[in-house]
């Protein structure tokens, strides 16, 4: 297993579960779309656009052959943005052995279909290889899985021999790995985190302090719940790794690219202009006009991502959507999570 795997993705992440396994000794082969990326990546060992500082270590072997990269692997680990996984997933099933196992480490949803990235992977390979397919996911920011400092992260399978094949692929002393069955609860708290981190970049960018901050992450942990029960998700997964932990760690740290863009737009930077600032993928943006969609098809109400929603594609002010969110109607916090808890109790009936 562990001499046949590769790595599809060779951005800050991709580069950093390169290096984390190579601590274990444990070979890859790193695919980089870029050929000119691929080339400088090998010619310096460090990955000086995405993760500078870093040494990539001899066992990593990096490539922008796509074929070369999959050829004969066991484990292939899609590290792609969201919204590529699909083009590259298509590509790639052909080459693949039967047996081979996939391990999606992207964070979003589909904008056009709406679809978690787990049911893309079904319709493209057919619901029976669900049971070969396994979500990695938790707080986990690259700079410091690549600096080996103590991470935890959870794989998520419907098939749990398979989550604990990828959990002893991945642990060690710095890099805790839990299994979890709950694969839908752990793809929405990895994808839908990333626009509550917009949200606080946002409240920072206006001066907010902690406060509001803490008023965000935790109304905004419930309305991630509340959509990832109807969808048919845990809710304990939310208040997992995946759920508070990845919330905490987006909302929170100055290598949070999707607060990095919210505190640009809240000093007044467009959209565009904040995303150019911040020179890397930002999937909180796709991933909120995917909720806001999923939200209303659901009828789920979601008011913090309708208003970050507002402000990113509608040209509300980060400031009005401050005021519409504090002067909703009033409500009981106890009586929202007696709804979850009734949503359940339906749907275990069913």
């Amino acid at each position: 297993m562990s001499a046949d795997l590769c790595i599809l993705g060779a951005g800050s992440w991709g580069t950093a579960l390169a290096v984390a396994l190579a601590q274990k000794n444990i070979p890859s082969v790193l695919w980089a779309r870029n050929p000119n990326h691929a080339r400088k990546m090998h010619l310096h060992k460090e990955n000086t656009a995405y993760l500078p500082g870093i040494t990539i270590p001899s066992v990593v072997k990096v490539t922008s052959d796509l074929e070369e990269a999959v050829k004969q692997k066991s484990l292939v680990i899609f590290v792609v943005p969201s919204h590529a996984f699909r083009s590259v997933l298509q590509k790639v099933t052909p080459l693949l052995p039967h047996h081979t196992i996939i391990v999606n480490a992207a964070k979003g949803l589909e904008e056009n279909t709406l679809a978690r990235l787990s049911q893309v992977y079904a319709a493209e390979t057919g619901d029976n290889k669900l049971k070969r397919y396994v979500v990695l996911s938790g707080p986990s920011h690259a700079e410091e899985v690549g600096q080996h400092q103590p991470t935890a992260l959870v794989a998520a399978s419907p098939n749990m021999d398979i989550a604990e094949t990828v959990q002893k692929v991945f642990m060690s002393p710095t890099l805790r790995v839990y299994t979890n069955p709950d694969i839908i609860g752990v793809e929405l708290g990895g994808a839908l985190k990333n626009i509550i981190a917009l949200g606080t970049g946002i409240a920072d960018g206006l001066g907010f302090g902690d406060n509001t901050k803490a008023a965000l992450m935790t109304r905004g942990l419930a309305e991630i719940t509340r959509l990832g029960v109807s969808l048919g998700a845990h809710p304990q997964t939310f208040g997992g790794l995946t759920g508070i932990g990845d919330l905490i760690v987006t909302c929170t740290s100055q290598h949070s690219r999707n607060r990095r863009a919210g505190i640009e737009i809240g000093r007044g930077k467009s959209l565009d202009e904040a995303l150019k600032s911040v020179r890397m993928v930002v999937e909180g943006v796709r991933t909120t006009r995917a909720c806001y969609r999923l939200a209303q098809e659901k009828q789920v109400v979601m008011p913090i991502t309708q208003e970050i929603y507002r402000v990113l594609f509608e040209g509300l002010s980060p400031l009005e959507g401050v005021t519409n969110l504090m002067t909703r109607g009033r409500t009981c916090e106890l009586e929202e999570i007696a709804r979850i808890q009734m949503q359940i109790t339906w749907d275990q009936k069913d």
